[in-house]
């Protein structure tokens, strides 16, 4: 057949080819391929054709046309496990279609679809032994790798920003903004996993920034608790989904993708133990 069309129709038509189009026709229709393709190119839909489960090809399929990432960086994303170290990843399978049906429709992005479970910061260098002013130090001095590891839409405002309350000083790491959450961004670094007192300082800071700091149009403030260990129980029984404060982990380095697959597994374990309707 390849050899067939080549002939009648010149170029374009190897084995390979004709493979890739078996594969996009089976699981994309026409219809779908005829809408994605008024801003997605060709290459996008064999990247997205490669990815067998139907979720997760939706999940990157919205992101893209969001995010308008270019087929490289698409690719680097499903290699570098965005699905599965998204926060989404790990609600039940009718939020997950829920939040990317408000992406598709109104390019409404919520926050479990720009955080992550876990982030990788293998840019840092730094040693075995460090404090969290290294940490934050080594994340400003690498701000750019940083920002592209949180996401698209984060704009760094400022460092270890002052929150006076009661002639007490207190300061928040680090200060961000999300252009399509539309809402400030605190972060915090933690050496160690996630504990109950961190909730409490993190809802402080958060109800600070909502009073002062709080522009008009804006969404209320949003928290990141960075751990450099993962604890997920704690944060599933603590209920901080309800208290807009996000805990993730952060990696030094890189680990092996099935890594991120058993931590997947282990959260969507422990959410069914939590909630059996999942």
């Amino acid at each position: 057949m390849s050899q067939e069309l080549t002939q009648k129709y010149g170029k374009g038509y190897t084995y390979s080819a004709l493979t890739r189009m078996s594969k996009m026709a089976k699981v994309f229709n026409s219809s779908i391929v005829a809408t994605l393709s008024q801003q997605l190119s060709w290459s996008h839909l064999i990247e997205l054709s490669g990815i067998e489960d139907d979720l997760k090809r939706e999940f990157f399929t919205q992101l893209c046309l969001s995010y308008h990432w270019g087929v490289r960086q698409l690719r680097n994303q499903i290699d570098a496990m965005l699905f599965e170290r998204s926060a989404i990843a790990s609600q039940p399978e009718e939020v997950i279609k829920n939040e990317l049906q408000k992406l598709r429709e109104n390019n409404e992005t919520t926050p479990d679809l720009v955080f992550k479970n876990t982030y990788v910061l293998d840019f840092l260098n730094l040693p075995n032994q460090y404090s969290e002013k290294d940490l934050e130090n080594a994340l400003l001095n690498n701000l750019e790798q940083f920002i592209l590891e949180l996401g698209s839409g984060f704009a760094f405002i400022e460092r270890q920003k002052r929150i006076p309350i009661d002639a007490i000083d207190y300061h928040l790491d680090l200060l961000f903004y999300h252009r399509k959450l539309k809402r400030l961004v605190a972060i915090d670094l933690k050496l160690g996993k996630f504990k109950p007192k961190h909730k409490a300082q993190m809802e402080l800071y958060l109800r600070w920034l909502q009073k002062y700091e709080m522009q008009p149009g804006e969404e209320i403030p949003i928290g990141l608790l960075l751990c450099s260990e993962g604890n997920t129980e704690h944060i599933e029984l603590l209920m901080l989904e309800e208290k807009k404060i996000k805990v993730a982990q952060y990696l030094t380095e890189l680990p092996s993708k099935q890594w991120f697959a058993d931590k997947l597994h282990r959260a969507l374990e422990i959410a069914k133990m939590n909630n059996p309707t999942i």
